[in-house]
């Protein structure tokens, strides 16, 4: 993987070492792009569908990117590339940040910032080489990434800093000059050129240059150029500019050697001895305040959910960039979500600003807009830092935010306060929980290490808070252990109370209860119907569904609870609370909601998933039971889930809820409920076999169907424990179960039941080596199938039974039946299964070319549809052929890419691979 690489710094192209390895047109190459800016991370369907084609996809862009991904996997496979991973709700690129040349440049400007200048100019002359046009050549149009062009000005700025303090000005005038020419307003660069033109001894045309620029902002723009410009025509007017240097180079820093302010104001409230964490977010910090010493309006608003540490982070940050703000630090409580208190009101929050800035009491304004007025006056023109905490909306902040570009102000709040982003340009930044091992240092500067204090940061959610409590609660008594506090807090019934200080009204479960008495309404009422709902995230349909509403207005009221940042919005319409509101949560729909309105909420999610769920297994392939759920809900109602990625997409994300209603209706007795949802499941273990998870479905399905009396579902959840033992080779086969169907079958009229048993008990049959019982069963089967479908089963089956009898004729013919079968339902997951099985039992023949036909034909088709499994399967198939063949190398090669495909897909049939691949070499 070292020798590959990719370019997204000018036309997009993938590299083999110096080759260019061709890649497809530009669709391809822009769903690659987009997931080389993000390598490692998750890229959702829809933003790539979003990206690749704006607001305006074809009805099949689904079905062309899951098509161009299989066509990049192959790519990537050859030249022994990183691989694209499926990965709900989109798809991962699997690869080192340096792969990509945009992370390259990011890493090289990064390792400039703190070099010599001479190894920064090399490196960033290194970083600026990378870009051989301009970025992302030959994608889509609708595919935009601006933050290239701000990373390549970063870079090219940052090279001529390094290059001013190395003293090259006469090469940078030529350069410059005409950059300048074409941008008059990219004043970053005409304040370079003005100090480059100034130091090479040309005093006069850089105050000629300064003329230029101020004349094209103001006929453009309206306004003098920025304060930075300003400040170096000062200086050279002056003929006292000095030489740019690391310590010199932040406006801030030559500008407060003239701060007119006698005595800097500092409101800071103590900050925490130590900050665990939170590198991540004080770098943008960090970067926002270099922003402002450049001269631009910098506001910035952190918010998070309830005890996530956001006033924590920024009063840390504060006091450690303090020095960085020469004319002060003002501070501010707005109360925003204060349990005690009412918020602040603007009036108050000005007059304490006043007073901190040395108004006489007498001498504040009463009127509101007067007391803004004195207050923007005053700092107008210094170089501050505004600190305003727990904010509750952006109308309490706007009276607040200074005028001056060269003040900087950060707001906290446990809402978003997206009006300020709309109105005031302001940067956010969601604070999430701590990494585990950062959240266990916290515990441990309380409380000092212990063995159990990765559990105890786990139940606590990593939330800083909730740490802090766990923490001060150990180091509080010495009789008490961190073995009681994990038991305590691993009872969910008990863990809210157990994060509780004795005598502190700041414990967790306080903290949630502020932001949901301050909700709306009907957003309070649809986050306390979430308390009823089984499951670890919720989706707008799944919210219409419970709360009866349309569902984009619960896709409103969802995204304003994640604005509140009580829940987190993880990909497009998926949303998840943290554990401890999960927790909350279910404690409030038990206080709040009536049995009646718990009953009703429960009923309507496992209506839901009922419904869907059979609308997925549909796309996914055939349905043999006679279970219809399809009159349920309205399409409009429903995800949509036109085809088999989007069906096996839906199941893998939602599969932890549906395990979650499952023990939630077999709780309260719902059988019925239980193994109808149990048997709608099985067809998607049937396709992504996991055998715990399978089992434990099955067996509490069959447990709700006997205790519902309910004879068919015992059948068929009693049917779907055969095909997990057929599935695993478990001990038996599944013949009890089988046998135990086929009699229960024997009293009902169902031709379809009793065709489904006959045809699993000659599965069990056959694989514990009764051939001629299996087969005589499993031709009952095909001849009383009531439905092509049950009848393509039934074919293939009998065809295995036959193999394994040694009967190959007659299993060809009963295979070739059954792909007939199965290309005349057009379930293409069947049709590659049945070519594979036709290969082998060719090759078992001895039709070498018949079953190295079969087996391409399938390859192909597994690799258009994105069956990974069951590519790793047929290039096993495959190697096989040719190693029979003669064709040695190319066995090799077959079993060589069945190995990697199962080390992704299959790891426990690795082993059998790799041992066939050793017998080769």
């Amino acid at each position: 993987m070292a020798r590959t690489r990719l370019q997204l710094l000018g036309p997009v192209q993938l590299f083999d070492g110096d080759e260019p390895v061709p890649i497809g047109g530009p669709g391809v190459r822009g769903l690659l792009a987009l997931l080389a800016l993000k390598p490692g991370k998750v890229v959702g369907l829809d933003d790539i569908i979003d990206a690749l084609w704006g607001h305006n996809p074809p009805a099949t862009a689904r079905t062309i990117v899951h098509g161009n991904v299989s066509h990049l996997r192959r790519i990537l496979r050859d030249i022994d590339g990183p691989g694209i991973l499926t990965t709900p709700p989109g798809y991962r690129l699997d690869a080192e940040p340096e792969w990509v040349d945009v992370h390259r440049a990011r890493s090289l400007l990064d390792r400039a910032a703190v070099a010599t200048p001479e190894v920064a100019a090399a490196l960033l002359a290194e970083a600026l080489a990378l870009w051989q046009g301009p970025a992302l050549g030959g994608v889509p149009d609708s595919l935009e990434a601006p933050e290239l062009e701000d990373l390549r000005l970063a870079v090219h700025g940052a090279r001529v800093d390094a290059d001013l303090e190395l003293g090259r000005h006469a090469e940078l005038i030529v350069e410059l000059s005409p950059i300048v020419r074409a941008d008059p307003l990219a004043e970053r660069t005409a304040g370079q050129l003005m100090r480059a033109l100034y130091h090479a001894g040309r005093r006069g045309d850089a105050l000629e240059l300064y003329r230029t620029v101020s004349r094209a902002t103001l006929r453009t723009l309206g306004v003098e150029p920025g304060a930075e410009l300003r400040w170096l025509h000062e200086r050279v007017l002056n003929d006292d500019l000095p030489q740019l240097s690391r310590e010199s180079s932040h406006l801030g820093a030559e500008l407060s050697r003239e701060s007119s302010v006698a005595e800097a104001i500092s409101q800071l409230p103590a900050a925490v001895p130590n900050l665990a964490g939170r590198g991540d977010e004080l770098a943008w910090l960090d970067g926002l305040v270099t922003r402002a010493e450049a001269g631009q309006t910098t506001i910035a608003v952190v918010s998070g959910t309830a005890g996530v540490g956001k006033s924590t982070l920024v009063v840390w940050w504060a006091h450690r960039v303090a020095h960085r703000f020469p004319d002060g630090v003002l501070f501010a409580s707005l109360r925003g979500f204060d349990p005690h208190h009412p918020p602040l009101e603007p009036a108050e929050l000005l007059t304490q600003f006043l007073l901190g800035l040395g108004v006489e009491t007498a001498r504040i304004p009463e009127l509101l807009h007067e007391r803004v007025a004195l207050y923007r006056s005053l700092i107008a023109g210094r170089r501050m830092l505004v600190l305003l905490d727990d904010a509750r909306t952006a109308e309490q902040v706007r009276p607040l935010l200074p005028p001056s570009a060269r003040t900087m102000t950060v707001v906290t709040s446990r809402s978003r306060l997206d009006g300020l982003a709309v109105s005031n340009a302001a940067r956010q930044r969601v604070l999430g929980t701590l990494p585990p091992d950062d959240a266990v240092a916290l515990i441990e500067e309380l409380a000092g290490p212990a063995s159990l204090n990765h559990a105890l940061a786990r139940l606590c959610g990593y939330l800083p808070l909730a740490l802090r409590i766990a923490g001060a609660r150990l180091s509080a008594s010495a009789q008490r252990t961190a073995e009681e506090l994990v038991d305590e807090l691993g009872n969910e019934r008990t863990r809210l109370a157990g994060l509780q200080v004795e005598g502190a009204e700041d414990g967790v479960r306080a903290a949630f209860d502020v932001s949901f008495r301050g909700l709306p309404g009907e957003i309070a009422e649809t986050f306390l119907r979430l308390g009823a709902v089984p499951g670890v995230m919720v989706g707008p349909h799944l919210m219409a569904a419970v709360a009866q509403i349309p569902v984009a207005e619960a896709r409103r009221r969802l995204r304003a609870l994640a604005a509140h940042n009580l829940l987190d919005e993880t990909a497009r319409d998926v949303f998840v609370p943290h554990d401890l509101v999960s927790v909350y949560l279910r404690e409030l729909a038990e206080q709040e909601l009536g049995d009646k309105e718990r009953d009703e909420a429960l009923g309507w999610t496992i209506r839901y998933y009922q419904a869907v769920a059979d609308r997925a297994r549909r796309r996914l392939g055939r349905v043999t039971d006679p279970l219809d759920f399809t009159g349920v809900l309205g399409d409009d109602a429903m995800p949509p889930l036109t085809g088999f990625a989007e069906a096996h997409d839906w199941f893998a994300a939602e599969w932890p809820n549906l395990l979650a209603v499952l023990d939630a209706a077999d709780a309260v007795g719902r059988h019925d409920d239980v193994w109808r949802l149990a048997r709608l499941g099985h067809t998607y273990r049937v396709a992504c076999p996991l055998l715990d998870e399978w089992t434990r479905m099955a067996d509490l399905g069959v447990a709700a169907a006997e205790a519902a009396d309910d004879v068919a579902g015992q059948c068929w959840l009693r049917l779907a424990r055969c095909e997990i033992a057929l599935t695993f080779e478990l001990p038996g086969f599944g013949l009890a179960d089988a046998e135990r169907a086929a009699e229960l079958a024997a009293g009902l009229a169902d031709e379809r039941l009793a065709a489904s048993a006959d045809l699993h008990l000659g599965r069990a049959l056959s694989r514990l080596g009764e051939h001629d019982k299996a087969i005589e069963r499993l031709a009952k089967a095909v001849e009383e199938a009531p439905d092509v479908t049950l009848r393509g089963q039934a074919l293939s089956s009998c065809a295995q039974a036959e193999k394994r009898a040694g009967r190959l004729s007659d299993a060809i013919a009963h295979q070739l039946d059954g792909l007939r079968a199965d290309r005349e339902l057009g379930d293409d997951g069947q049709v590659v299964a049945s070519l594979d099985k036709l290969a082998e039992l060719c090759l078992r023949a001895g039709d070498h070319a018949a079953a190295e036909r079969y087996v391409w034909e399938a390859i192909d088709l597994a690799i258009s549809r994105e069956f990974v499994a069951r590519e790793g399967a047929l290039r096993l198939t495959l190697g096989r052929v040719l190693r029979a063949k003669g064709d040695i190398d190319g066995a090799r090669e077959q079993l060589a890419m069945s190995v990697r495909i199962y080390e992704r897909a299959h790891p426990k049939l690795v082993g059998e691979v790799r041992a066939e691949l050793a017998e080769l070499r």
